[in-house]
C-alpha cells in the first residue's frame, strides 16, 4: 500500500480554538496541535532495520528510542540507548549498538492491513491491526522520567500471541538470558576486547500484566481484556547492578504503576510543550516544525549520554559512521534548534563527551603539532574515547582506504582539519548568550581556553593580518576513489570555516571571561585577533562580488569563485555568527547575491542550496538570517521536505541523521525572531502580509520574547528577562513611538530604530505601539 501523510483533526477543534483564544493564558503547542499532526503509516516499515534513519514510528525519551519495525504478524520494537556503546577506538568497528528488541508475533494477522499513528502530543504509538473480522490494537510508549518501555494489546476476537525479548548478538559480544520470577531477561555485554576503552553492559527484563503467559512466552488475547508488556532496560553507566536493577524494576511494576508512569510521561510532555510555540499559518510546514521538536524531544536529555548520528534509533549493530559523535559539524547540528526553541535542559548533554576528551586533546596538539591546546579528531565517543583511528594494520588500511600508510597523525582521523574542537565552541557560546547562566560558563571556559591556547598557538601573523595555513575546507584523506592520492590536495590558506570559526572563537573569549572575570590579562591579545582576523576572501561571479571559499588552495575546486555554500556557512553565518545584515551590511549583500544563485544551480525541485546530502539544517536557516525572500525559503523548504523525507516526518540526509531535526525550527524561529548579532528582530524576515505569532522564543541575553502579526500589523511585544542583562530591540514600528510596560505598569516613551534599555532580572516588558 502506499504511504500517505494526513492532517488528522478532533471534532471539537474549532470549540477549541475559541476557548483558547478568549484565554489570557497563552494556548501551549501541545493544546494548539493536539490532534493534528501525527504521522500516519498506512503500510509496512521497509527501511527497518537499516544502518541509517528508520521510516517506522518512532517513541524515546532522549535515553531509550524505540523503533517499530516489521509485519502486522511479526511486529518487532526495536530498542536502542544512548549509553550503549562498543568502546572500541579504530573506524570501523566501534561506535553505538543495538541494544534488541521486543518480537510479538500473532500468526492470525498474516496479510492484515497496517496502519499506525505516531502520536506527537503525547509521545506515544497507537496501531491497529485488521484481517477479516479481527482487530487488534497496540499501544506502545517510552516513559519520559524511567527506563520503562509499555507496550499495550488489544483484540476483539480471541486470537493467539507469543512474545520474545531478544538482545542483538555479534561484534564480539557476549550475550546471556534467563527467567527469575516470572520474569525474562537478556544481557548484552562488550568487554575483555583488545582495545577496547571501557566495558559496555546492556540489560532488559520483561513482564506481562493482565494475564499468565505460557514458559514459552505465548499468551491469549481475549475481547475487552488487556495485556501489557513492560520492558525495562539499565546499563552499567546507570548503575553499577545493572543486570539486577532491570529485572528488578520489571518486577516491581503493576497496574498501578503504569497509570502513575503514564501520568508523570504525559505531564513530562506537556511541559515540554508548553516551552515554546509557533503558529504561521503553513499546515505543512508546522507539521514538520512540531515533528523535528517531537523528535529532539525524543532524542536528547538532560543527564542522560549525549545522542550520536542517528540518536537511539538504532536497529542494527553497522550504524553508519559508526553513529558517533563526528565534530565537524555532525554532532553540533542537532542543538541549533533547541536554543531559540527554548529547550536549554535538552542541550545539556552536548559538552561533557568534549570535556571527557580535553586530556587527549592536549595530547595530540602537543605529540603532534608541538604547541599548546586541545587538537581533536574528526569522530570522538562518550567517556573519553575516540572512534576514528586508521586501521591497526597496512593491509587493511590499503583494503580500505587503497594506501598501506596507517600511520598518518599518529593513527588518528584529522583529515587535514584543525577546527573539530573549535566547532564545538559555537553550541557553548549560543548557549552562554541565550542563557548568560554563570554555572554553565564557568563549566565551558577550560575547554574555550584551550581552543584559544591552541589558535593563539597555530595562527600566524602575517602583513598586519592573522592567517591560518592547512586547516582545510573539507576533508582530506586517502580513499578508494583518489587511489590513496590524497597529499596534493593538502594546503589550503585561509579557508572562510577556519577563518570565520575561529573570528567567533576570540569573540566568544573576550566575552565569556569578561563576564566571568577571569583572564584579564589575556583579552587584549585575543581582542587584537578578533580586529585584525583576515577578511574572506572575494571573487566575482559574472561580475558581481561573490564568496570564495578559500584565499588559495592546491584543490582546483576551492581554487574557483564558488560562492556561499553549506561549509562556508559554518563559519560566517552558523553557528559562526560572525556575519549578518547588522554586523557588516555591505558584506551581507555579497552572501544574499550568493543565495539568489542557488536556484541557478537547480535541476529539479528540492535540489536548492544541494542539501540532499548534507545542509538542510545549516542553509535554509542561514539564508533567513541574512534576509532572503522568506516567501522563497519556504516555497524551497517545502519542496525538499517533499523531495527527501519519511513517514515519521524525519526529514532525511545521505551524509546525516538527527542533524536534520533543527533544519525547519530554525528556519522559522529565525523568521519570527533573530538576535544573534546582539540585537533582537520581530519578524525581521516574514512577509508582513501573513499572519504569524510566537510565545516564548529564547533571545541571546536571556530573554524570552513573545510577538504576533496579525492583518499586517505587529500587536505588543513581550519579552522576560531572566538575567537582567541589557536590552538592544529593533523597534518592531519602525518610524513610531512605543510605549514600554515594566512589569505592567507604564514606563519610558521610546523613539528611534533601536532602543537600548536596562532590565533587572524576573522583570517583564511590554512594548506597545502608540
Amino acid at each position: 500500500m502506499k504511504v500517505i501523510f494526513r492532517i488528522m483533526t478532533i471534532p471539537v477543534l474549532c470549540i477549541l480554538m475559541v476557548v483558547l483564544l478568549s484565554s489570557p493564558r497563552a494556548a501551549t503547542a501541545q493544546e494548539i496541535y493536539a490532534g493534528r499532526y501525527k504521522a500516519v503509516f498506512t503500510s509496512v516499515p521497509r527501511k527497518v532495520p537499516t544502518s541509517k534513519t528508520p521510516d517506522g514510528p518512532l517513541a524515546g525519551n532522549g535515553d531509550i528510542g524505540l523503533t517499530l519495525g516489521g509485519d502486522p504478524d511479526k511486529l518487532r520494537f526495536y530498542l536502542g540507548k544512548n549509553d550503549f556503546w562498543r568502546a572500541y577506538p579504530v573506524y570501523p568497528g566501534g561506535g553505538i549498538a543495538l541494544s534488541g528488541w521486543l518480537e510479538i508475533n500473532i500468526p492470525a494477522l498474516a496479510g492484515a492491513d497496517y496502519y499506525a499513528e505516531q502520536v506527537q502530543d503525547i509521545a506515544e504509538i497507537a496501531a491497529r491491526f485488521k484481517k477479516d473480522n479481527l482487530s487488534i490494537s497496540v499501544k506502545t510508549w517510552v516513559s519520559a522520567t524511567t527506563n520503562t518501555v509499555v507496550v499495550e494489546l488489544g483484540a476483539n476476537e480471541t486470537c493467539a500471541m507469543h512474545f520474545a525479548l531478544k538482545a542483538a548478538e555479534g561484534n564480539t559480544s557476549v550475550n546471556a538470558e534467563g527467567t527469575q520470577a516470572g520474569t525474562h531477561w537478556v544481557t548484552r555485554s562488550f568487554e575483555n576486547t583488545p582495545l577496547l576503552a571501557w566495558p559496555s553492559h546492556i540489560a532488559m527484563a520483561a513482564k506481562v500484566l493482565g494475564t499468565k503467559p505460557e514458559a514459552d512466552g505465548s499468551i491469549t488475547l481475549t475481547p475487552g481484556g488487556k495485556v501489557t508488556l513492560v520492558v525495562t532496560m539499565y546499563s552499567n553507566h546507570d548503575s553499577k547492578d545493572w543486570k539486577q536493577k532491570a529485572i528488578a524494576g520489571a518486577e516491581a511494576t503493576t497496574p498501578e504503576k503504569i497509570t502513575r508512569l503514564q501520568k508523570e510521561h504525559r505531564a513530562w510532555w506537556a511541559k515540554y510543550w508548553s516551552r515554546s510555540t509557533v503558529q504561521i499559518g503553513d499546515p505543512f510546514l508546522e507539521k514538520y516544525y512540531y515533528a523535528s521538536q517531537y523528535l529532539f524531544g525524543a532524542t536528547s536529555r538532560a543527564g542522560k549520554f549525549a545522542p550520536g548520528i542517528w540518536g537511539p534509533f538504532i536497529t542494527k549493530d553497522s550504524a553508519a559512521w559508526g553513529g558517533d559523535y563526528h565534530l565537524n559539524y555532525n554532532y553540533q547540528a542537532p542543538y541549533w534548534a533547541a536554543y531559540s526553541s527554548n529547550h536549554v535542559d535538552e542541550t545539556d548533554n552536548f559538552d561533557k563527551p568534549l570535556l571527557d576528551y580535553m586530556e587527549s586533546g592536549k595530547l595530540h596538539a602537543k605529540e603532534l603539532l608541538g604547541i599548546r591546546g586541545i587538537y581533536y579528531p574528526v569522530g570522538i565517543g562518550p567517556l573519553g574515547l575516540v572512534t576514528t583511528r586508521w586501521p591497526l594494520t597496512p593491509d587493511e588500511m590499503e583494503k580500505r582506504y587503497a594506501s598501506r600508510e596507517n600511520t598518518i597523525d599518529g593513527g588518528y582521523k584529522f583529515l587535514g582539519q584543525k577546527i573539530n574542537a573549535v566547532f564545538s565552541v559555537g553550541n557553548m557560546l549560543m548557549r552562554f548568550y541565550s542563557t548568560y547562566d554563570a554555572t554553565y560558563a564557568r563549566k565551558v571556559y577550560p575547554y574555550m581556553r584551550e581552543c584559544a591556547n591552541f589558535w593563539e598557538d597555530y595562527l600566524k601573523f602575517e602583513n598586519g593580518r592573522y592567517v591560518i595555513y592547512m586547516d582545510h575546507y573539507n576533508e582530506v584523506m586517502p580513499n578508494l576513489k583518489n587511489k590513496g592520492q590524497w597529499r596534493q590536495l593538502l594546503g589550503d590558506f585561509n579557508s572562510t570555516l577556519s577563518v570565520g570559526l575561529v573570528k567567533m572563537l576570540f569573540k566568544g573569549m573576550v566575552d565569556v571571561s569578561g563576564f566571568l572575570n577571569v583572564d584579564e590579562e589575556r583579552r587584549q591579545k585575543w581582542e587584537h585577533i578578533v580586529k585584525h582576523m583576515s577578511q574572506f576572501t572575494v571573487g566575482e561571479t559574472d561580475g558581481k562580488p561573490s564568496l570564495k571559499n578559500v584565499e588559495s588552495s592546491p584543490s582546483p575546486i576551492h581554487s574557483r569563485v564558488e560562492g556561499l555554500a553549506r561549509v562556508s556557512i559554518h563559519g560566517l553565518v552558523l553557528p559562526g555568527g560572525v556575519c549578518g545584515p547588522v554586523t557588516d551590511s555591505a558584506f551581507n549583500q555579497v552572501l544574499l547575491s550568493d543565495i539568489g544563485r542557488w536556484k541557478d544551480k537547480m535541476k529539479a525541485p528540492g535540489e536548492w542550496a544541494n542539501t540532499l546530502g548534507n545542509g538542510v539544517e545549516t542553509c535554509f536557516p542561514a539564508a533567513v538570517r541574512v534576509g532572503y525572500d522568506s516567501d522563497e525559503v519556504m516555497k524551497q523548504l517545502t519542496d525538499r521536505i517533499k523531495r527527501q523525507s519519511l513517514p515519521n516526518l524525519w526529514i532525511t540526509a545521505e551524509g546525516g541523521g538527527i542533524e536534520t531535526l533543527s533544519a525547519v525550527p530554525l528556519t522559522i524561529n529565525e523568521m519570527m525572531m533573530q538576535s544573534y548579532e546582539g540585537v533582537i528582530r520581530i519578524f525581521p524576515n516574514w512577509n508582513k502580509t501573513k499572519d504569524a505569532s510566537f510565545e516564548q522564543l529564547r533571545a541571546y541575553g536571556a530573554f524570552l520574547v513573545s510577538g504576533k502579526l496579525q492583518k499586517g500589523k505587529i500587536g505588543p511585544v513581550k519579552l522576560l528577562s531572566e538575567a537582567g542583562r541589557p536590552c538592544v530591540i529593533e523597534n518592531p514600528w519602525p518610524g513610531r513611538s512605543v510605549q514600554l510596560f515594566r512589569n505592567g505598569r507604564k514606563a519610558e516613551q521610546l523613539t528611534g530604530k533601536t532602543f537600548s534599555l536596562a532590565t533587572s532580572r524576573g522583570e517583564q516588558l511590554e512594548f506597545i505601539d502608540l
